[in-house]
C-alpha cells in the first residue's frame, strides 16, 4: 500500500486513538519522561509534541538537544507508518535508516509532525518535519526522512 492509498482506510477507532495515546503518554518509560503528548493520530499522519524543559537542553539552558528532536521525528515517522496497518496496534515497527537535517537551534516547545510517503508490504518512508514554538513565533527546526521495517 503507498501513501496514497491510506486515505482510503477506514478512519482509526476512538479505542485505537485512545490506545496510541496512553501507550506514548504514559507507558512508554523515555517518551513519558520527555512529556510527549499525541496531538493528532490520523491515518498517514502523526503529531506529537514535547514542551521545552531546561533538562532537555545543551549545556546553554537555552538550546534544546537535537537528540530530543531526533527521537521525535523517529517516533512520530514510525508510528505514522502504524497507522496504515489495519489494526495499528498489530505486528511492528523497527526504524532502518534515519535521516535529520537540523535546520536552526530549538529554543522552545517542539511540535513533530510525520506523514505516510510510502507504506509497503515490508517497508514503509514517512517524511517528518519538527517546529519549535516560542513567545516570539514558531520556525521550522528539523526536517527528515525515516525507513522503516514494516512487521504486518
Amino acid at each position: 500500500m503507498d501513501g496514497e492509498d491510506v486515505s482510503e482506510m477506514e478512519p482509526l477507532t476512538a479505542e485505537a486513538v485512545s490506545l496510541i495515546e496512553r501507550r506514548i503518554e504514559e507507558e512508554h518509560g523515555y517518551l513519558s519522561w520527555l512529556n510527549t503528548s499525541v496531538d493528532v493520530v490520523e491515518r498517514g499522519r502523526m503529531v506529537l509534541s514535547i514542551p521545552f524543559d531546561p533538562k532537555l537542553t545543551n549545556a546553554d539552558g537555552r538550546t534544546i538537544h537535537g537528540g530530543v528532536a531526533a527521537t521525535l521525528i523517529d517516533t512520530a515517522g514510525g508510528l505514522a507508518q502504524r497507522t496504515a496497518f489495519e489494526e495499528p496496534l498489530s505486528g511492528d515497527v523497527a526504524t532502518v535508516n534515519l535521516n535529520t537535517n537540523y535546520l536552526r537551534p530549538a529554543n522552545g516547545d517542539l511540535e513533530a509532525e510525520a506523514t505516510v510517503v510510502r507504506s509497503g508490504g515490508s517497508i514503509g518512508v514517512s517524511e517528518m518535519s519538527v517546529t519549535s514554538t516560542t513567545e516570539n513565533g514558531s520556525s521550522e527546526v528539523v526536517v527528515g526522512q525515516g525507513s522503516f521495517r514494516l512487521f504486518r
